[in-house]
């Protein structure tokens, strides 16, 4: 036993095939068990979430001929936070001849985790990569087109092809609008039953199969029971237990708690990844942040002064006075490095005084060579709507004046614990997409969310779920089975419980100091002493919470304020959570930094000898410690060496 958790039995994904690699996707989809379309329309799937995990998952199993139970806390399955991506999808279809292919694709994904994830997921996700594009244009997504009419292509972060297919700087949307009207589609059909304004409060578990979910209906505050022979969660990532981040206002992790409560293991929880093109922070009257897209790095420069405190406008600090520094520091990929890469770069450039704008925490990403070499049409047409909502939001014309950028929280690459199938350590409970933890490892290649959520949802789900659902159906079950009962009960005695504290303190109050004491303790970069000293600061907070918060108003009807403060005491104990998993992770890897572990040129610092695993931690109890699972990380293929992209 250690000082804040303890260690558990080793673990192992018993799902992946072995032998070569190329073919192990296709020998694991023939291996699994299938069920007949007639047993199919007996069965019963939940899926929990309608974003590009979610929602195409739900449309495909529909397809197959599943009956689905489809739930979102939105008021429309459309409004799922898939549709704020901007950038592109990645997949290797090699069109522009460059090099690219799905090797290369995988070799890329692998290197930029930081040699963290499985090679057998990222294998897959290189495979099916190629057939996702197929899958969309079939939908009708407008992806962007070179004047030849083959789909056009850009470069994003940790590669030196041009791989990601794009819809302007709409492709979240429109990946997501192509998902949802396979969905509607199936709903039209009556094979999907969709529930809006419902929130998933608790997991059902019966005889230790996942059976089904509790759920608030957010407007008249009924809670009730949903059964199922299999629960599907899609519910995104946790960036937003930092308060501030790129996340929609409502992107929680209750989905994700609950499961993790009752059972299934939540993986490297502290591998949180900060975007490097964010709009700077502009004061305390922020409830988040606005991300512009990478793809801006294709065509934008980044660079501060030379000179330390330097005030002057962009325009009239001349080019030799100007520090390209990612050209500099990294010539092979310059401004095109990882996500990781590229934020550590700006947080030291800023920390030593060079920073430019309010508090001197931003950097300049200038247009000004791209409009000369290109002109002002063509980077109006591939950008556009980046440089408007710009615009909009900090008074300043990007074609006129550089963008000033700074990192934010944004993805998040931990999630619960699954095999090479996706279902998590509770029979019957599968994860997809941000949810889970499976494919990224310490650090997200930019463009690979997208390709994550779809590749789940469309192609992997829909042909391991079947091995699980080939023993059903399970019993049926009604309301009054004990540990149905036993479930919803946790349910209202939670809402109760907050409601009767009636503190004086609003949610929001505690949620954004939760966020700050986590920003700076488990941010950009963690320490031994700062870690200790958050976990000691967010009990102390918790603590608080349960005596103090004020939730206004009851549990009958629309009541957002108890949706929040649910969400909050959730994020709670996933921070002290973070900050332990930090804590024990005593190298530097992708988007975790410990400034204990660098080199000499202050890059990241991995130990493989001692961290070469996945970290899947076990709720210990409302009083106990978590207990660390280790999945040992083997690399046949891509065989882990220094990170550099100079």
């Amino acid at each position: 036993m250690t000082e804040f958790y303890e260690d558990g039995d080793n673990i192992a994904d018993t799902k992946a095939p072995d032998g070569p690699i190329e073919t192990r996707w296709e020998r694991r989809r023939f291996g699994a068990k299938l069920v007949n379309p007639a047993n199919k329309r007996k069965l019963t799937v939940i899926v929990v979430g309608t974003g590009l995990a979610g929602g195409s998952a739900a449309a495909t199993l529909a397809e197959l001929g599943y009956h689905v139970k489809s739930y979102c806390y939105q008021d429309s399955p459309r409004r799922a936070h898939s549709i704020a991506a901007q950038g592109g999808i990645n997949a290797a279809k090699n069109y522009r001849g460059d090099g690219d292919s799905i090797h290369r694709l995988f070799y890329d994904t692998v290197k930029g985790g930081d040699f963290r994830s499985r090679e057998s997921n990222v294998r897959r996700l290189a495979e099916i990569s190629v057939e996702i594009i197929d899958q969309c244009v079939a939908q009708g997504v407008p992806f962007a087109r070179e004047y030849g009419g083959l789909l056009d292509t850009r470069s994003f972060g940790g590669a030196q092809v041009s791989r990601t297919f794009y819809a302007r700087g709409q492709t979240g949307q429109q990946l997501l609008l192509g998902a949802y009207q396979a969905l509607e589609r199936q709903i039209g059909a009556g094979n999907v039953e969709m529930n809006a304004r419902h929130e998933m409060l608790e997991l059902i578990i019966v005889d230790g199969r996942a059976r089904g979910i509790v759920v608030r209906d957010l407007v008249s505050g009924e809670i009730t029971t949903e059964f199922a022979d299999a629960v599907v969660l899609a519910s995104g990532g946790y960036g937003n237990v930092f308060y501030l981040s790129t996340n929609a206002k409502g992107c929680n992790v209750t989905a994700s708690w609950r499961a993790h409560r009752k059972g299934a293991l939540f993986a490297n929880p502290c591998y949180t990844q900060i975007h490097p093109t964010c709009i700077p922070v502009s004061g305390d009257h922020q409830s988040k942040l606005t991300l512009m897209s990478e793809s801006l790095r294709n065509d934008g420069r980044v660079w501060v002064p030379k000179a330390k405190g330097d005030q002057r406008a962009p325009g009239a600090i001349p080019e030799d006075e100007r520090d390209y520094y990612l050209e500099r520091i990294y010539p092979a990929f310059g401004n095109l490095v990882p996500r990781d890469i590229a934020s550590r770069a700006a947080k030291n450039v800023c920390d030593e005084g060079r920073g430019v704008g309010p508090g001197g925490l931003g950097v300049y990403l200038d247009f000004a060579d791209a409009i000369q070499r290109l002109g002002r049409a063509a980077v109006e047409a591939k950008y556009g709507n980046l440089f408007e909502m710009y615009q909009r939001i900090t008074g300043e014309d990007p074609y006129e004046v550089p963008m000033r950028i700074y990192p934010a929280v944004h993805y998040t690459m931990g999630g619960l614990w699954v095999d090479y199938d996706l279902q998590s350590t509770i029979p019957g409970l599968f994860v997809i997409g941000e949810a889970n933890f499976s494919d990224h490892g310490a650090n997200r290649l930019g463009a690979s969310a997208l390709m994550q959520g779809l590749a789940d949802g469309y192609f992997v789900l829909p042909n391991t779920i079947g091995d699980y659902l080939a023993a059903g159906p399970f019993e049926k079950l009604t309301a009054d089975h004990d540990q149905v009962a036993a479930a919803r009960q946790q349910v209202e005695d939670r809402i109760t419980r907050l409601l009767a504290i009636n503190g004086d303190r609003t949610v929001d109050s505690f949620h954004r100091e939760l966020g700050r004491i986590m920003w700076e303790y488990c941010g950009m970069e963690r320490t031994d002493e700062g870690l200790r000293k958050a976990i000691s600061l967010i009990r102390d907070l918790k603590a608080e919470f349960w005596q103090r918060v004020r939730v206004p108003g009851d549990g009958e009807g629309l009541n957002q304020s108890l949706e929040k403060a649910g969400r909050v005491a959730d994020f709670f104990e996933l921070a002290e959570l973070m900050c332990i998993d930090a804590l024990h992770r005593t190298e530097s890897c992708g988007g975790h930094f410990r400034a204990e572990s660098q080199d000499a040129d202050g890059e990241a610092k991995r130990d493989d000898e001692h961290f070469s695993y996945v970290a899947a931690w076990e709720w210990g109890g409302e009083d106990a410690q978590p207990v660390l699972h280790k999945e040992d990380l083997d690399f046949e293929y891509v065989h882990p060496s220094t990170r550099s992209y100079k």
